[in-house]
């Protein structure tokens, strides 16, 4: 999955760990795609190779905007943001310790 993201230019990747730390999933991903283009391009490709390499169908909401996709594999939740809402909504901060936090992006 990682390796899928990485081939498609994914950026700033993170792989949260949740198992014992919630239900929903056991594994949280968070990445960026420079534009809603780009975003849904990763998503779509993601799911092709899911489907194709593990037989898996996946759930997937905001494909149409592309600024936020959630993929569900049921194991694992991916997040795909363009960068502007991944900082509004700073996910990461809900999950990951801080000194596991990426720096926030400079206003310049």
């Amino acid at each position: 999955m990682i390796a899928s993201l990485e081939d498609d230019k994914a950026e700033d990747i993170v792989q949260i760990d949740l198992r014992g730390r919630s239900d929903m999933a056991d594994y949280m991903v968070i990445c960026s795609g420079r534009s809603t283009r780009q975003v849904a391009a990763i998503s779509e490709k993601l799911m092709d190779r899911l489907k194709q390499d593990f037989g898996r169908l996946c759930k997937v909401e905001g494909k149409e905007t592309g600024d936020w996709v959630l993929i569900d594999t049921a194991d694992v939740i991916v997040h795909v943001f363009r960068p502007e809402v991944r900082e509004f909504y700073q996910l990461e901060k809900m999950w990951l310790p801080a000194d596991q936090q990426r720096p926030a992006a400079s206003k310049a």
